[in-house]
């Protein structure tokens, strides 16, 4: 409890952690790291622990109303693509997966559940970028191997695709999941090898991917 106070408070390293909680080095690495394992903290790209999904899940019994929704719609979607499929959530200039689909077998491009990605490449993060406020879209464009016409491009289209941004040899492609009202609250993925999902990804599951995402938009 201490550990998960001291990190509620504001994000903070080992070393910080340590200072507020007043536990010996060790005993709060491995507090931090098991707590991060059951999603009940998670680890940024600046390697400082924050919340994680697993406290609001579990908040009086409480049912996030969007990886309800989504349910049922991933694993579909996987078993028609056959590749990894994810869900994220932007997270101030991070991305969040908060959910995903993997394949049984075969060679997959595997984002665990809790991981923080950055948002300056990936279909996944054009997509968050293009629907995101002026001052944050700034922000993220600072860092990112896309410029603002690739956005106008996402905005016109609907969807993104990326060919081994985020990661050498894999590609993905995603699209906007919006809430009832219309506004954009996540991105749904479908990643894989390129030598499987090819150098236009889009061509061949953007299809399905956008039919995804009004599934799980009608739920909501």
């Amino acid at each position: 409890m201490a550990v998960l106070q001291a990190v509620a408070s504001e994000p903070c390293g080992l070393a910080e952690l340590c200072s507020r909680t007043g536990l010996p080095r060790a005993t709060a690495h491995r507090l931090a790291v098991g707590l991060e394992v059951h999603r009940m903290l998670r680890r940024g790209s600046d390697g400082r622990w924050r919340p994680g999904a697993a406290l609001t899940e579990l908040a009086g019994g409480a049912v996030d109303p969007l990886l309800e929704a989504a349910g049922t719609i991933l694993p579909k979607l996987r078993e028609i693509t056959g590749e990894s499929v994810q869900l994220y959530r932007r997270d101030g200039v991070q991305r969040l997966c908060v959910a995903a689909a993997e394949p049984p077998s075969g060679l997959r491009d595997t984002v665990p559940v809790g991981s923080s990605l950055p948002m300056s490449a990936g279909s996944g993060a054009k997509v968050l970028a293009a629907w995101v406020d002026p001052a944050t879209q700034r922000t993220v464009l600072k860092d990112a191997v896309f410029g603002e016409r690739t956005l106008m491009e996402v905005r016109r289209r609907g969807w993104a695709q990326s060919v081994a941004e985020r990661e050498s040899g894999v590609a993905s492609v995603s699209a906007p999941v919006r809430d009832s009202a219309g506004s954009v609250v996540a991105a749904i993925s479908v990643s894989g090898p390129i030598d499987r999902m090819g150098r236009r990804p889009g061509a061949r599951w953007a299809a399905d991917l956008l039919a995804a995402a009004d599934g799980i938009q009608n739920r909501l």
